[in-house]
């Protein structure tokens, strides 16, 4: 009995210590997403992340892009994106390319394309300053 409640004592332990990554790391995200207008979270082998890149630059807008799989703490950012995409640790949808625009969570591709196609994705990098057409 004495060695499950040290094991659990120690599986508790883990669990706090985890969560507590977890959360440093999407304090991580939410910084770098604000600092500047448009922020790009990407990895530099995807194809929907590399069209992301090529639709704002092709507005004149020059995001700032952390790629993922460039960084060493990669993994554990993209997990975080998850997390604030609503998507669950087990989901097959793509996490990236993710957008924040003025510090603002936007999405991912499809939503991002949702505003360009509706005619609202060049008023909000207006307002973010991204843009001074």
């Amino acid at each position: 009995m004495h060695y499950q409640v040290e094991s659990a004592a120690a599986a508790w332990s883990y669990l706090m210590r985890v969560r507590s990554m977890e959360e440093d790391q999407m304090e991580r995200v939410l910084r770098l997403a604000s600092q500047s207008a448009v922020v790009i979270f990407s990895v530099s082998s995807c194809c929907m992340c590399h069209a992301m890149k090529r639709l704002f630059c092709g507005m004149g807008v020059n995001p700032t892009v952390h790629e993922l799989d460039q960084d060493p703490k990669g993994k554990d950012m993209e997990r975080a994106l998850m997390r604030l995409l609503g998507n669950g640790i087990n989901s097959t949808a793509a996490v990236v390319p993710v957008v924040f625009i003025g510090g603002k969570l936007v999405g991912s591709m499809d939503r991002v394309l949702a505003f360009h196609i509706s005619g609202t994705l060049v008023p909000l990098l207006k307002q973010a300053g991204a843009l001074w057409l």
